[in-house]
């Protein structure tokens, strides 16, 4: 298991530098000065140039690349050309907001996708299997930013019940988790339906049944546990969609996370804090898919590294 570890760590350098060299390229390539964004309007060629020279932005670009990666090597992701503070600083900074987030949406989608997928297997073809699968495709259809807006439309401005922007209380957590979560949600619900209903007709699970076992005991002990590893695939390679998709959610509800501060560094072509918020998710995405490999070797003890 250590040698498994230490591999996929190495890898995941590979895939780091990887993902580092392309956003770098892109920003840098993207039209638009940060120089002429700071300065005012007015600002003599000499200004432009002075603080162009002081940023290193008159550099090549190859020379500012190698320069970066020396520097995010010993842990400096650059200094925030918007706030003025390490850029590194800045997004863990809001972080958290955007991890508690996350964390609501998935708490959701286990919560009610699970538990649903499982009655829909066990119900099949019924009024609730037809329900609960015509939930699945709409929660797959429909486009985050279009939900959000319906859920503030319909919960905030016509009912009151939550709030319409901004975070601080449970009550601002609900829409932004529905709406981060939605899709995750219909996706669990269909697989664990599909998984379920595979492993219901295997001849271990007819067995059990025909050793006069309790249907909640070999539904939960025999059937469910082995739909568990796909489940935990998904849900771990869906949590940096999630990670990601906070950029949408947080935008329409102005919820202070990482999302909003990628945003915002975007239009003030904030280049390190762009950066550096790239760079960190990935670091995020990348543990999460080693510890869901690691999980896999307790959920099913045939599975060895």
């Amino acid at each position: 298991m250590l040698q498994y570890v230490t591999q996929r760590l190495l890898q995941s350098i590979v895939v780091l530098f990887g993902v580092t060299t392309l956003v770098f390229s892109l920003l840098h390539l993207a039209p638009g000065d940060p120089v002429l964004m700071m300065l005012p309007d007015g600002a003599t060629q000499e200004q432009i140039d002075h603080l162009r020279s002081r940023l290193g932005l008159d550099r090549p670009l190859i020379e500012q690349f190698v320069s970066f990666l020396d520097r995010a090597v010993r842990g400096d992701l650059g200094t925030s050309l918007y706030h003025r503070q390490p850029a590194l600083q800045v997004v863990l900074r809001y972080f958290p907001s955007t991890a508690l987030l996350a964390s609501a949406a998935l708490l959701l989608t286990v919560a009610i996708g699970v538990p649903l997928g499982i009655i829909s297997a066990l119900k099949r073809d019924s009024s609730v299997d037809y329900l609960a699968m015509g939930f699945a495709v709409l929660g797959q259809a429909v486009p985050p930013f279009w939900l959000g807006i319906m859920l503030i439309l319909i919960f905030s401005v016509n009912l009151g019940w939550f709030p319409t922007y901004g975070s601080g209380t449970w009550r601002h957590l609900i829409l932004p988790a529905v709406t981060l979560g939605a899709y995750l949600m219909a996706l669990i619900t269909r697989l664990t339906r599909s998984g379920l209903l595979e492993v219901l007709n295997t001849d271990y699970v007819r067995t059990a049944r025909a050793k006069g076992l309790r249907f909640r005991q070999v539904i939960w002990k025999h059937a469910f546990r082995n739909t568990l590893l796909p489940l935990v695939t998904v849900l771990g390679l869906q949590l940096g969609g999630l990670l990601a998709g906070t950029i949408v959610t947080e935008t329409v509800f102005a919820w202070p996370g990482v999302g909003s501060i990628i945003v915002h560094a975007i239009f003030a072509r904030d280049y390190p804090v762009i950066q550096a918020a790239v760079l960190f998710l990935s670091v995020v995405f990348v543990l999460v898919n080693i510890l869901v490999d690691i999980m896999y070797a307790y959920i099913d003890p045939r599975i060895r590294y």
